[in-house]
């Protein structure tokens, strides 16, 4: 009878057991991950699956690394010193074209949340991209996001990128600081730093991508933006630290759907607000429709990204590149259950 009892009990253990076991372990419990610019809403997925714990409900410990602009997040990635970059899907592309097997894994921002401003004292020179000849743009980091946006509605003007100059100016309270100092004539940014310079009567703003009609407006479509990219062979070595790293994404984007602005300004660190909370919550309340609803990044997104870049840049225009590898959606449909 104890001999019984004792494999009874065996069997009962394996069973409640057998869920954990098949979901088997992370590969790697710590991860380094890179980002460019985190207080900006346009990361606003990572800081909530930081803040909500997602990341440590998976079994995992993410060191984040903060650089300056989503282009050096990239170049870290490259080289080695960081593991997963959450960074503009565009980068992905642009490296497939290159012969480097960078793919992302889940959507976090389905329209680029990027706004182009004009200083307020030029805006009477300045109403579109065609005038942006001779001016100094300031972008988060060249080569970045914030800097490809400008360059596109420049290029269906007619300019070049060498008809403007474009300065690294970060983003956070240094791309204020920039245009209030006068540095700058144009900024190319992402919330909450435009709401507050719109705030202050600082800018004017001339192309919007926080909204679906304001993308549609400057590529004539969707325009995937933020995504959670990384090397083909770190996927291959470690498929369930991808996993888990999905699930918390996933987890966030889902939370974000149905928290308030208020709720959220709660939960990212107050710094955050730029000194002024309010001002951070009306930023929310223009960027939440810019969240991915389900994390998976569209073929109609894919090509117009494609498109994009063929237009911008001449080595692009003749690359061949096999968009279906630049997106690995298995992740995201198990996280989602639909695998």
């Amino acid at each position: 009878m104890a001999l019984f009892k004792t494999l009874a009990l065996a069997l009962v253990a394996a069973a409640l057991g057998a869920p954990a076991c098949a979901q088997g372990a992370p590969e790697k419990s710590k991860v380094v991950l890179g980002v460019g610019g985190k207080p900006a809403l346009y990361y606003l997925p990572l800081t909530i699956a930081e803040r909500k714990g997602f990341f440590k409900e998976e079994g995992l410990e993410v060191e984040i690394n903060d650089f300056a602009g989503g282009a050096r997040a990239l170049q870290a990635l490259v080289g080695g010193s960081v593991d997963v970059v959450t960074g503009a899907y565009e980068h992905t592309v642009r490296m497939q074209a290159k012969g480097q097997d960078i793919r992302g894994v889940i959507e976090l921002g389905r329209f680029p949340s990027i706004t182009v401003a004009v200083r307020k004292d030029q805006a009477e020179k300045v109403r579109s991209a065609a005038d942006f000849k001779g001016k100094k743009i300031g972008v988060t980091a060249p080569g970045s996001s914030t800097y490809l946006i400008p360059l596109y509605a420049m290029s269906k003007a007619g300019l070049k990128a060498s008809d403007a100059s474009f300065i690294g100016v970060g983003a956070t309270a240094s791309a204020v600081a920039a245009l209030q100092r006068g540095e700058i004539d144009i900024i190319s940014n992402t919330e909450p730093v435009i709401s507050k310079l719109e705030q202050e009567g600082a800018v004017v703003p001339l192309i919007d991508t926080r909204t679906e009609a304001g993308t549609k407006a400057l590529f004539g479509g969707s325009n995937p933006a933020a995504t959670l990219y990384t090397r083909a062979e770190f996927i291959e070595r470690n498929p369930e630290t991808t996993q888990r790293l999905v699930n918390a994404f996933m987890k966030a984007l889902k939370w974000l759907q149905g928290a308030t602005p208020e709720e959220i300004a709660e939960t990212v660190p107050a710094d955050y607000h730029l000194g002024d909370k309010a001002l951070y919550i009306a930023a929310l309340r223009k960027s939440l429709e810019s969240y991915s609803r389900d994390g998976i990044v569209s073929p109609e997104g894919m090509r117009s990204v494609l498109d994009m870049l063929k237009t911008l840049d001449p080595e692009m225009q003749n690359a061949a590149v096999d968009l279906a590898k630049t997106f690995d959606d298995r992740f995201v449909k198990k996280a989602a259950g639909r695998s």
